[in-house]
């Protein structure tokens, strides 16, 4: 459904991402890792169309998406929950909501998916009216990823979903986002919590200095030394 092949980019002069093919089907969970300044938000941000490519392609069903701007992409399926939540603290979560319905397709379905939505993550049914910059760090988390599910999306890109998390809320969020994949949505998920990452997906790959360097199962990495050593502290 997704694929990336020998992507490139760079921010100015500054190197992002070099190279870097990666692929996740229909309705598969995939992963990222890496340590902080590998490339894997800028991996997403080059999917969204935020970071343009200096060489190589991004196809999404059939559809190169190089060629189509930023606000396009999301017509196609794709919903980007980015790193740090980035609510808008002044408005209620009903209408935080909202706004992540606002491509026709969504918003013709926009009460239903609402409805999943509350029913996902029951705290913000409790909170709809409550402005957004008055939650807990975990209820914004919730509130940004029932954002990216109102789009209805094929793929749901995830960055750091537990950056800044008690553990408590951890267990939570990757509670729900197993939910959500167990509905048939596709995941890509960025996240440092490496072993919480190898749980929920099949497999992953893994970033380090921009470049790919590994790919496997999630078994496969969690018994690689190398990946023991520089990710899960073992």
């Amino acid at each position: 459904m997704l694929e990336l092949s020998r992507v490139s980019a760079s921010y100015g002069s500054v190197p992002a991402i070099l190279d870097v093919s990666i692929a996740v089907g229909e309705g598969e969970a995939v992963g990222l890792l890496g340590a902080n300044g590998a490339g894997k938000s800028s991996t997403l941000r080059a999917i969204s169309g935020l970071l343009k490519l200096s060489s190589g392609a991004v196809r999404f069903a059939g559809t190169d998406l190089a060629a189509m701007p930023a606000y396009r992409i999301p017509e196609l399926g794709i919903a980007h929950v980015p790193e740090g939540r980035q609510v808008f603290p002044e408005m209620t979560v009903e209408e935080n909501l909202e706004i992540g319905a606002y491509v026709p397709k969504a918003k013709a379905a926009r009460a239903q998916t609402m409805e999943l939505v509350y029913g996902i993550f029951p705290r913000l049914a409790e909170r709809r009216r409550q402005l957004a910059g008055t939650m807990s760090g975990g209820e914004q988390q919730m509130l940004a990823v029932g954002r990216g599910l109102m789009l209805k999306p094929r793929l749901l890109m995830l960055d750091e979903p537990s950056l800044g998390l008690a553990p408590v809320m951890t267990d939570v969020t990757f509670e729900k986002i197993g939910e959500i994949h167990g509905m048939g949505t596709a995941i890509l998920l960025v996240e440092q919590n490496v072993s919480r990452a190898l749980s929920l997906v099949t497999r992953a790959y893994v970033l380090e200095s921009g470049r790919i360097i590994m790919h496997g199962t999630s078994a496969e990495l969690a018994g690689n030394r190398q990946v023991q050593a520089a990710y899960l502290g073992i």
